[in-house]
């Protein structure tokens, strides 16, 4: 990969581009690093924001491993166990499909600011999705950090 950065990074949140850096170390020059070159002692403060998704190869595509806690507190529920098909947390399921699949056929990162409409409120979202793999070329798990403004009270 070369040294060029996509031009949302100069202006991107600092949180989301320590991820972007973090995973571009645990790469090694490799395409994608395996989900256990991460320490989460390492990114312990970034945990609750970050979810986990495994990348499985039947009918439900992408599933929920794990789902930090202020990312369970904003969606009102945990969806760990759910696919994303059940569970999405975004504008429509069609568009949240689309982000993973995007990491899959890319195996690269994938960085959007995003705000919608849940049933109550509206979200503004920052997200950085970076890929792993185990055999360094297809992505099985997929890690996404969020920086998330409920606009709830912004709009009241």
């Amino acid at each position: 990969m070369s040294d060029h950065q996509p031009d949302w990074v100069a202006t991107c949140h600092p949180d989301i581009r320590f991820i972007l850096d973090y995973w571009h170390e645990k790469r090694a020059g490799r395409a994608m690093p395996k989900r256990s070159d991460v320490d989460p002692a390492e990114i312990s403060r970034y945990l609750p924001y970050i979810t986990l998704v495994d990348v499985v190869p039947d009918a439900r595509r992408f599933v929920y491993r794990l789902v930090g806690t202020m990312e369970v507190a904003l969606r009102g529920r945990d969806p760990t166990g759910c696919s994303i098909a059940e569970a999405y947390f975004g504008r429509s399921v069609e568009t949240v499909m689309l982000k993973y699949q995007t990491v899959c056929d890319t195996c690269a990162p994938f960085y959007e600011v995003d705000d919608f409409q849940v049933v109550d409120r509206y979200v503004n979202e920052e997200n950085i999705f970076v890929p792993f793999s185990d055999d360094g070329e297809t992505v099985n798990k997929i890690m996404v950090f969020s920086i998330n403004r409920d606009l709830h009270d912004t709009l009241s």
